[in-house]
């Protein structure tokens, strides 16, 4: 252990100059690791929430960002009315709907 630790303190000791990219490699990697793993993943969530966002119509069953559990009455630009039972309408920004409820449904079966 000791005999490859002093090779490579001997290599990154050398009298000459030191290559720039060896000080700049491990920071582009750790770039390449964050967009891959954490920029990546998130940027394609918010693509599909948007797509499903836009795809919603009347008579669809969601979940707002607040938990609350409904079917869709009506939908203009930006609001959303949900019926969520015994004729009992809430207005909803669409962007507070988060998903809909069928992948419940399936995975309580």
């Amino acid at each position: 252990m000791n005999n490859i630790l002093s090779v490579f303190l001997l290599m990154s000791s050398g009298e000459g100059t030191q290559n720039p990219w060896s000080s700049l490699l491990p920071l582009l990697l750790i770039m390449v690791i964050f967009y891959f793993f954490l920029i990546r993943p998130q940027m394609k969530r918010q693509k599909e929430l948007k797509n499903f966002r836009e795809a919603l119509k009347k008579g669809d069953r969601i979940i707002t960002s607040g938990g609350i559990y409904g079917k869709i009455n009506n939908i203009s630009e930006n609001v959303i009315t949900i019926d969520v039972g015994n004729n009992v309408l809430l207005k909803v920004d669409k962007s507070a709907i988060l998903r809909d409820t069928t992948d419940i449904e399936t995975q309580q079966k």
